[in-house]
C-alpha cells in the first residue's frame, strides 16, 4: 500500500508540474507585448523594485497605482501615464505576475508605502486590472482616496456603492464589451461615480498594443483615445487637490 502511495504522488506530482509549465506557457504565448515606442519609455522610468514610476518633475500631492489588463505587458500604458504625469501627478505602473492582477491584488501597499510624501492616492486599471483595482479598494477603502476603471468594473459580488471616494469609469463605444454594461455597473460603484464614454474608441487604445481578441475596431486614433482619457483621469484627480 505504501508503495501505491507513493507511486500516485509520484503521478499527480507530475501532473501538477506539468500542468504548470502548460499554464506558464499559455500566459507567454498570449501576452500582448508592448509597441517599441511604449517599451523604450517604459524602460526610462522602471526603477528597482520593478514597477514603472512617472514621476513629475515637482513633488505630487497625488498619485495613482495602475494594475495592467489581463496578459498586457505594464509597459503598453507608458504613453497614458506619460500623459498623467505631465498633469503633475505620480503615475505608478505595477507589474503583476504572469501578468495577472489577481495573483497581487495588493501590490499597490508596496507601490504606496515608498511614497509617504505623497498625500492622495488613487487605485485604476485597465480590464482586469481595473476590476482587482475594485477589489483592492473594497479590501482597503481607509486608503484609497478614488478609483480609475479603464474599460472594467466590479465584479457582480464586489459593491463599492457605498464608498465616498470619487471614481471615474472610462470606456470606447468601439469596445467589444457593450457600453450597456459599464453603465449597468454603475450601480456598484460609489454614488459619486462619472461614466465617459469615448466615441470611436476601443478596448486595446488606452494601452499601446496591437489588436485584442474580442474587441472593436476604433474609428478614432490611440493618441486621441489616450489624450481624452488622460483628461478624465486628471479631471477626477484634480479633484482630491
Amino acid at each position: 500500500m505504501r508503495r501505491l502511495l507513493e507511486i500516485v504522488a509520484i503521478a499527480l506530482g507530475g501532473v501538477i508540474v506539468i500542468a504548470s509549465l502548460g499554464f506558464y506557457s499559455w500566459t507567454r504565448l498570449s501576452r500582448y507585448p508592448a509597441f517599441d515606442d511604449a517599451a523604450s519609455l517604459a524602460g526610462e522610468v522602471r526603477i528597482e523594485e520593478g514597477w514603472y514610476a512617472f514621476e513629475p518633475e515637482v513633488q505630487p500631492i497625488t498619485g495613482l497605482v495602475f494594475y495592467p489588463g489581463g496578459l498586457v505587458d505594464p509597459a503598453d500604458y507608458g504613453p497614458l501615464m506619460q500623459c498623467v504625469r505631465e498633469g503633475g501627478v505620480l503615475a505608478v505602473i505595477a507589474p503583476m505576475p504572469l501578468d495577472l492582477a489577481f495573483f497581487d491584488i495588493r501590490r499597490a501597499d508596496k507601490v504606496i508605502a515608498e511614497y509617504p510624501d505623497v498625500g492622495h492616492w488613487v487605485i485604476g486599471g485597465h480590464s482586469l486590472g481595473g476590476a482587482m483595482a475594485c477589489e483592492y479598494v473594497a479590501r482597503r477603502p481607509e486608503v484609497s482616496d478614488g478609483l480609475v476603471l479603464l474599460a472594467s468594473y466590479p465584479a457582480e459580488s464586489t459593491d463599492l456603492s457605498a464608498l465616498d471616494i470619487a471614481t471615474v469609469s472610462i470606456y470606447g463605444t468601439e469596445d467589444g464589451v457593450p457600453g450597456s454594461v459599464f453603465e449597468e455597473s454603475a450601480d456598484r460603484l460609489p454614488a459619486s461615480a462619472e461614466l465617459v464614454e469615448i466615441p470611436g474608441g476601443n478596448h486595446a487604445q488606452f494601452g499601446d498594443y496591437g489588436p485584442q481578441k474580442g474587441d472593436g475596431t476604433a474609428s478614432i486614433s490611440r493618441e486621441e483615445q489616450q489624450r481624452l482619457t488622460a483628461e478624465a483621469i486628471l479631471s477626477l484627480l484634480r479633484r482630491l487637490e
